[in-house]
């Protein structure tokens, strides 16, 4: 009997990680189709940005689409307000499946509306309801996804685990890319900027009800479980999920605002707006844009998880303070060399170089902010106030990197970028280490004043 529990002991260890790796599955391809959907719309904005606006210039024309790419990131703290709230309440599972409902209701408005010429004015403000209903989709996947990964996984592992999210994310925009390139061998240009791109999104809709299907089997967190039967015994003190509750606790939302702003516009500058920049100022054709992006983003695809790994090992601040010092440094010569070569290569190693660079920074962002907050409160703690730095910097990205081009002084954005990056640097020297080996049951602010 003896020998029996011995070995029943020996198997439990194998079991319980298994239903790890379950989980963070079941939520990471969840994560995927979300974050496929929201990338739909910019590695496709280049074919469809005539079809919902009067036509144009080019720049002006993906000017509008920034624009309304801009609109999306202002309903994200919104959704992490709204579904952060949902999430400490009624549960991460039910958070989750809540917003890929929402990203899929606007993939199928996008993939259905009819253009501008057919219904004028209507067109764009269909477009803008889509963007919105995706923004708040996308502000509350991120927090509850992010909280969701770091409770689940196994203490001392953490900094690996999370760092699939963003795996996820970026693969979302891989898949995104990958269609996009398979429908230029097989659509000619007239047809991809007629209805080629709607494929994209339909895709993006269906695959939601996968994802619906998955989710249902994924366990709650037992740090949710636990904090939300001790809080039905204390009925005293801010509700959970509640702003005032989060008030409580100002250090710890600056800190995320302040790692996050250099963090995001870093991010969204090398992956979303890259492909635009080299098709409208180094005069990279559109299919060889997509090539280069796909592979650059599959290189950083595979820097995540090895990052994170990393962070165990080491903490989580010297990944970000080598982020912040590099960041600082390679912004203005790598976009300053882009714009002035169209050879593929060196696009490549120039995209490849600065996402090797951020990859120190998102591989641990999530889990990071997650370590910051306690249960009762880390859904919201996360996305509202990453959220709200997510808008006004990571959101805007594209629309002030057109609006500097359009005026004539397109190298001030490379110098925006680099300020913003020197900011979150200060942060991450000041703040304390957030990494522990224990779990996610008594998060608390290891931040300096």
């Amino acid at each position: 009997m003896a020998t029996q529990t011995t070995a029943e002991r020996a198997r439990k260890p194998r079991r319980d990680e298994r239903r790890v790796v379950s989980n963070i599955v079941r939520g990471s391809i969840g994560n995927l189709i979300e974050w496929y959907d929201w990338y739909a719309y910019t590695a496709f904005s280049v074919y469809f940005a005539s079809v919902f606006f009067p036509s144009g210039d080019q720049t002006a024309q993906l000017l509008n689409t920034a624009a309304v790419f801009a609109v999306g990131f202002l309903m994200r703290p919104i959704g992490g307000w709204v579904l952060g709230r949902y999430a400490d309440r009624r549960g991460r599972r039910a958070a989750l499946t809540l917003s890929v409902t929402l990203m899929a209701a606007g993939s199928l408005i996008v993939a259905l509306t009819p253009s501008y010429g057919s219904i004028g004015v209507a067109a764009p403000v269909l477009l803008v309801t889509a963007r919105l209903l995706q923004g708040l989709s996308v502000g509350g996947e991120y927090s509850t996804s992010a909280t969701y990964m770091s409770e689940v996984a196994s203490p001392g592992r953490r900094g690996y685990y999370s760092s699939f999210q963003y795996v996820t994310l970026i693969a979302g925009q891989l898949t995104a890319l990958g269609l996009q390139i398979i429908l230029q061998q097989v659509l000619s240009p007239a047809q991809m900027e007629s209805w080629g791109w709607r494929i994209a999104f339909v895709v993006g809709a269906a695959g939601a009800v996968v994802v619906l299907w998955l989710r249902r089997g994924m366990d709650e967190s037992e740090s949710f479980e636990r904090a939300a039967s001790e809080g039905e015994q204390e009925q005293s003190g801010p509700a959970r999920g509640s702003l005032r509750l989060l008030l409580s606790y100002p250090r710890q939302c600056l800190v995320v605002v302040g790692l996050t702003m250099g963090g995001t516009l870093f991010f969204y500058t090398y992956t979303t707006y890259l492909q635009k920049f080299m098709v409208n100022t180094s005069g990279i054709a559109k299919p060889t844009a997509a090539w280069i992006n796909f592979f650059a983003l599959l290189v950083f695809v595979v820097l995540q998880p090895v990052m994170g790994l990393l962070s165990d090992r080491v903490g989580r601040r010297p990944l970000l303070i080598a982020f912040g010092v590099l960041g600082t440094v390679v912004v203005v010569p790598s976009l300053t060399l882009l714009s002035h070569t169209s050879d593929p290569v060196y696009a490549f190693l120039l995209m490849v170089g600065p996402l090797a660079v951020s990859s120190l920074y998102t591989s641990i962002s999530a889990v990071v902010k997650a370590e910051l907050f306690p249960t009762s409160i880390r859904a919201l703690g996360v996305g509202l106030p990453y959220a709200l730095t997510v808008a006004v910097f990571g959101g805007t990205a594209e629309y002030v990197a057109l609006w500097f081009k359009n005026a004539g002084h397109e190298n001030w954005y490379f110098y925006y970028v680099t300020a913003c990056v020197l900011i979150s640097l200060l942060v991450y020297i000041r703040m304390r280490e957030t990494s522990d080996a224990s779990p996610l049951d008594e998060g608390v602010s290891r931040s300096r004043d």
